[in-house]
């Protein structure tokens, strides 16, 4: 009887062992086809700009610097294009971590249905389609007698930077020890002087983090950019799918090349100096 229970048991223990063996290595392969469809076109978009030939091609038909010189040399379009994005993108995130600062001040505080039913509504620029929201924004401004511009292109973008901070904004807002707020407010600081002198330093990595996320996404964002842009006020992600629509032109995949480099470089450093991670949920 004992010799039975004994090899029940071991059983159990080897089914348990192979349960846990094969849950493993079905996230492991998860993982690995997650990376590899996150890297592969990385790869591609990096070796195709070392490529010497006159059009985009992988392979490169001889490896060459040429176009990553032509982007200091040719490419005034190009240089343009990146000034209209950084310009908007600066703006939109400048207003949109305002906003989204105050709003989280406010909902931080508050735990009723009213309020989180009001969360979820500023946060829903980041649930919609970008064409949809590229499209509903259009709608929108053209009811309000708003021709397109570089001032509707930042107000698109504005909607779609606020919901980043806000995000991070609560989440650190809700890691201030409420007893720091309500010692300084006895002590006899006013809350405005509260506000900037406790909650906001303590709370402005969370901003910052979003607010990096928030440039980030704004300024390669394509779908509310194509919307809401006139021929004056082109931003770089639609200047570069002009580019290979019609040219093939290898200066798209070196610029791509630089955005990679850059934001990887600024990634690590930001996590360095912000944690940015902490905010990221």
């Amino acid at each position: 009887m004992a010799d039975g229970q004994t090899s029940t048991s071991r059983a159990q223990r080897v089914r348990a062992r192979l349960s846990a063996g094969s849950w493993y290595a079905a996230l492991a392969l998860i993982v690995a086809l997650g990376c590899t469809i996150l890297i592969v076109p990385t790869f591609f978009a990096l070796a195709t700009s070392f490529n010497g030939g006159e059009t985009l091609r992988f392979p490169p038909q001889d490896l060459s610097l040429r176009w990553f010189v032509a982007l200091w040399t040719e490419s005034d379009d190009l240089w343009e294009a990146v000034s209209v994005s950084f310009r908007v993108s600066v703006l939109a995130v400048s207003v949109a971590a305002v906003l989204a600062t105050g709003a989280a001040m406010y909902l931080a505080r508050q735990q009723s249905m009213w309020a989180r039913a009001l969360e979820t509504f500023f946060q829903s620029p980041m649930m919609l389609p970008g064409i949809s929201l590229g499209l509903a924004t259009l709608i929108w401004l053209q009811m309000l007698g708003m021709q397109l511009s570089y001032w509707s292109l930042v107000i698109g973008h504005i909607a779609i930077s606020t919901p980043y901070i806000l995000r991070t904004a609560l989440i650190g807002l809700g890691q201030i020890d409420p007893s720091i707020i309500d010692a300084s407010r006895s002590l006899g600081a006013s809350q405005w002087r509260t506000f900037l002198r406790i909650v906001l330093p303590l709370a402005a990595p969370a901003i910052f983090a979003g607010s990096f996320i928030a440039f980030m996404f704004s300024f390669d964002n394509v779908p509310v950019s194509m919307f809401l842009s006139d021929a004056r006020s082109e931003v770089l992600p639609i200047r570069l799918l002009h580019l290979i629509e019609s040219l093939l032109d290898v200066r798209a995949a070196a610029v791509a090349s630089v955005l990679i480099l850059f934001t990887v470089v600024f990634s690590l450093l930001m996590e360095r100096l912000l944690g940015v991670s902490r905010y990221v949920r």
